[in-house]
């Protein structure tokens, strides 16, 4: 397959902003593949182009809220087994039901879940000093809430890291920046099973998903950056924003 020069002018930028979004609120593939699908990448190499330059992006995005202290591993790891489970279990639902009724019941949840994040708590320091993240119910809810996203993330996908970050910040009351750089854990190993898969099936074009790759680099590492500095003051408004883009999408599919 063939891109032209213009091709890869409009594709790079987006994926430099995919992995902005996607370090800081996740949601990065809502913009990300749909910009190889634009492009005139077959679908099927479209998803597995994507999930190379995506796995490389979120690997630097995690190794940079390592470097700043905010990955709960305890909370993380066991997410990441959950989540492993849950993928399996969501993708014999999606052979069984329809994606249809999940599109309804996320058009009343997506709403209700942009309220939490606009309205959320406003103090997060004192609330997380509270907080044992080594007791057996963090061990417990972390492994549940990785089972469930990683369900949602096998059935259906999009905006499974901001639903991973909402769900830390509102159970496990993790701080934002700490919720957005353990959900990284979660989607690196999502990204690495789903990206072997396309590697072993032939359907990653490696002369467009590497150079894409560099973009989607300085994307998640400028964006984690501005996250470890920022904290929720631009981690908040950046989620509701995913959040919108995908009701959108949702909403568009369905008509």
């Amino acid at each position: 397959m063939q891109f032209t020069l213009i091709d890869k002018f409009i594709l790079f930028p987006l994926i430099f902003l995919a992995g902005f979004v996607d370090s800081i609120a996740g949601g990065g593939g809502l913009i990300s593949l749909p910009a190889y699908l634009f492009i005139g990448v077959p679908s099927h190499y479209a998803l597995g182009t994507n999930k190379l330059s995506s796995t490389i992006g979120t690997i630097f995005s995690t190794l940079r809220y390592a470097k700043g202290r905010a990955i709960i591993y305890s909370v993380g790891l066991p997410s990441v087994v959950g989540s492993l489970i849950g993928s399996y279990i969501g993708a014999k639902l999606a052979l069984l039901l329809s994606p249809d009724r999940l599109k309804i019941i996320l058009t009343i949840l997506i709403p209700l879940a942009a309220l939490f994040v606009f309205f959320g708590r406003k103090n997060e320091q004192s609330v997380e000093k509270q907080i044992n993240f080594k007791s057996v119910r963090t061990y417990i809810m972390s492994f549940l809430i990785g089972l469930s996203i990683g369900t949602y993330d096998g059935f259906f996908g999009p905006g499974t890291g901001t639903f991973l970050i909402i769900l830390y910040v509102s159970i496990l009351s993790i701080d934002h920046v700490s919720a957005s750089g353990t959900a990284k854990i979660v989607n690196l190993a999502s990204n690495i099973g789903a990206l072997v898969t396309f590697i072993f099936g032939g359907k990653v074009i490696y002369s467009l998903g590497l150079p894409a790759a560099l973009f989607g680099i300085a994307g998640n590492w400028l964006g984690s950056g501005l996250a470890l500095k920022k904290g929720s003051k631009v981690i908040k408004p950046i989620m509701l924003a995913v959040l919108v883009i995908l009701f959108v999408r949702i909403i568009a599919d369905m008509i």
